[in-house]
């Protein structure tokens, strides 16, 4: 389960060392832990990492395929934690230890910035391989946080993008050596956590105003099952 340390004014997020797919309680232990992170008003930012091979494959889709009365509520808990994390009234940084797919790369595109390992691991958005589309909150985050042409190859053709290619096409911020992806993104984060506060709260909000007015638009509506179906469960 997700864990939360401390360096300085640095919150250090792990969100474990599993797959750490976005199972209901898993999301709840996040959501506890940020409220946390939220507390108090001194100068603090957030780094989310995790332990292991896999930053994030995502959706649990064999849960939700054990439970497809709970879809609604589930696709509300997914799209009301990337607004939040958009919302965080602090500097965020993504550090990309290992695999980011699917929802774990919309995740980590909630952050401001994002720190890849350079030499293996995939960032991928599969959800056209594995017949899911993508909900019109999740499409918006895409869109807003990646280029015109990169969002339309990662959202149709489902490429897997090393760290070279993903810092290329600026979908990470930096791709470093693996024992550098934590070192650097507590530098980041330390450098920027004065700017913690109301202001960057709202500049953010105002950034992003139409990406979370459909993202709490699809918690409040309950999105159909339909933006999970697929043939069984695989990464999402």
């Amino acid at each position: 389960m997700p864990t939360l340390d401390r360096q300085d004014a640095v919150f250090v997020l792990d969100l474990g060392d599993t797959e750490n797919r976005f199972h209901p309680d898993w999301i709840t232990s996040v959501n506890a832990l940020l409220d946390e992170v939220e507390k108090g008003d001194e100068p603090r930012a957030l780094v989310t990492t995790a332990t292991g091979k896999i930053w994030s494959n995502g959706l649990d889709l064999e849960w939700l395929f054990e439970h497809p009365e709970r879809f609604p509520a589930y696709a509300a808990q997914v799209h009301t934690l990337f607004a939040r994390v958009i919302r965080l009234p602090m500097i965020t940084v993504a550090a990309l230890q290992g695999h980011t797919f699917a929802a774990g790369a919309m995740l980590s595109l909630c952050h401001d910035l994002r720190v890849m390992r350079a030499d293996r691991g995939y960032w991928c958005l599969p959800e056209a391989d594995i017949n899911i589309p993508f909900s019109v909150g999740m499409s918006a985050l895409i869109q807003s946080r990646l280029t015109p042409q990169t969002a339309h190859e990662a959202m149709v053709t489902a490429r897997r993008f090393g760290g070279i290619d993903a810092y290329a096409k600026q979908i990470v911020d930096e791709a470093v050596p693996e024992p550098d992806v934590r070192v650097r993104a507590l530098a980041l984060a330390q450098q920027h956590a004065p700017k913690a506060g109301p202001a960057l709260h709202t500049i953010k909000t105002r950034m992003y105003a139409s990406v979370l007015a459909a993202l709490d638009s699809e918690a409040e509506n309950a999105p159909d099952s339909a933006l999970f179906r697929s043939s069984g469960p695989s990464d999402s």
